[in-house]
């Protein structure tokens, strides 16, 4: 696996990248003892990786209703809905770790409706997958139900928005055939 290409557009040399990106990559190698191919793969665009980590982080570090594992199950579900390889296998890690659960990842991505998560979760992912194929069908009685569900009009926003950002996300990486890294696939198990 690892001698295969991680994206269809070539990938930069980390030495090559300006100071802010080659900085933030390093970091987040630092942290987790390898790069995610979604950071080399976007630094080919430095200003579109300079506006998507700060999405990214906007959304993602956001204090809020939802945990950060509720965050990731979002991520997966929809990426899973989407077809993204590389989502559902990176944030399933991701998530595997934030809920210190290691099935929770692929029950989520397979069928959230079957998956050990609580109603308010099951909830909020039918929401983000309504989000994810007919977001102009989205009423009022949607609010109420997940206001139903204990979610404020800030969740809601949140899970939106957090669906929406990575229906870009996924959209990117099958459209450069970014491969997950070997490293995610034992993260969390």
């Amino acid at each position: 696996m690892q001698d295969k290409k991680i994206s269809r557009y070539p990938i930069p040399k980390l030495n090559s990248l300006p100071e802010d990106i080659k900085n933030h990559i390093v970091s987040v190698e630092e942290k987790l003892g390898f790069i995610p191919n979604v950071f080399l793969t976007l630094a080919y665009r430095p200003d579109e990786f300079r506006a998507f980590m700060a999405y990214h982080d906007a959304l993602m570090e956001r204090q809020g209703g939802l945990t950060k594992a509720e965050k990731e199950m979002i991520i997966v579900a929809t990426s899973n809905r989407n077809g993204c390889q590389y989502c559902v296998i990176a944030h399933g890690a991701i998530l595997r770790v934030r809920a210190k659960d290691p099935l929770i990842a692929d029950q989520v991505a397979i069928n959230y409706k079957k998956a050990d998560i609580s109603e308010r979760q099951k909830a909020m992912l039918k929401f983000a997958l309504k989000v994810t194929d007919d977001s102009k069908s989205i009423s009022d009685e949607d609010f109420e139900y997940l206001s139903d569900n204990g979610f404020s009009e800030d969740d809601i926003w949140d899970i939106a928005g957090i669906t929406a950002f990575f229906g870009l996300s996924n959209r990117m990486a099958n459209f450069t055939s970014m491969r997950p890294n070997p490293e995610f696939y034992k993260m969390g198990r």
